[in-house]
């Protein structure tokens, strides 16, 4: 169920337009992200999901429009980036604690390891996400899972107060995309952070973020969840009939001629 939303803006999007070289593949883009959005933007493969997080961080400028931030970056507004899993190259034998580590790097300086203050922040970070008993695991070591709380760990070492995703659960079984959904919900709700990620999973994510976004063949819609988790806007948005069923308390997306 969604709770109330923060009313402060964090970021708009205003009429953007994203894409790589002059190719766009989100346009006309307009969107506002408040502080201590629970925020799931969902969508197909190639819809553009992960081009909007890299833009929302800085890593991609807008081809049009422009995004807003409200608050001084790296200072008021933190970003902790989780990229997909895959991008961790595991040739390198480095252990969980050396990895979230190195989200420290930066404030450290060239060729100066981190120093105390950074030592405090991965152990915190470690606990954060249970896993400082993985600490001198080698990340090739762990579960898909496992290596994903890594990741967040890094980006909460960074000191981020809004922990962006990316396809957080792709590629796992189900009790184990739950254990993250669940984490990331009591990261939102114990440290108050906003936290905004991408799926392609309308069903699994539905029943635990506050807010949707949802992209299908450029089309888009968002709200909170249970103003877009209804068969008419849905149906609205994918151009075909959708029935939204209720489960005791959660939600079950069907297309209608599977209900």
């Amino acid at each position: 169920m969604s709770e109330p939303l923060g009313q402060t803006p964090l970021v708009h999007f205003e009429n953007v337009a994203l894409g790589y070289g002059r190719r766009a593949v989100v346009e006309g883009f307009t969107f506002t992200i408040h502080e201590g959005d629970f925020l799931g933007i969902v969508g197909p493969n190639g819809a553009g999901k992960s081009t909007i997080l890299k833009a929302l961080v800085g890593i991609l400028k807008p081809l049009k429009g422009r995004i807003v931030y409200e608050r001084p970056r790296h200072r008021e507004l933190r970003f902790g980036y989780v990229p997909q899993r895959h991008t961790l190259d595991e040739v390198f034998p480095l252990k969980v604690a050396e990895i979230v580590r190195m989200a420290r790097y930066p404030e450290a300086g060239l060729l100066r390891r981190p120093g105390r203050a950074a030592d405090r922040a991965v152990e915190q970070a470690l606990a954060e996400v249970d896993i400082t008993d993985l600490a001198d695991r080698r990340i090739r070591d762990l579960s898909g899972g496992q290596r994903q709380r890594a990741l967040i760990a890094r980006a909460l070492a960074t000191g981020a107060n809004c922990l962006v995703l990316d396809e957080p659960t792709d590629g796992m079984d189900l009790a184990s995309q739950d254990a993250i959904l669940r984490l990331m919900a009591r990261l939102h709700r114990e440290d108050r952070l906003t936290v905004i990620f991408v799926s392609h999973l309308l069903n699994e994510i539905a029943n635990y973020v506050h807010r949707l976004a949802l992209i299908e063949d450029g089309r888009f819609d968002h709200g909170p969840v249970d103003d877009v988790l209804t068969s008419e806007r849905l149906s609205a948005l994918y151009r075909t009939p959708v029935l939204v069923e209720r489960v005791g308390r959660a939600a079950v997306v069907l297309p209608a001629e599977r209900a």
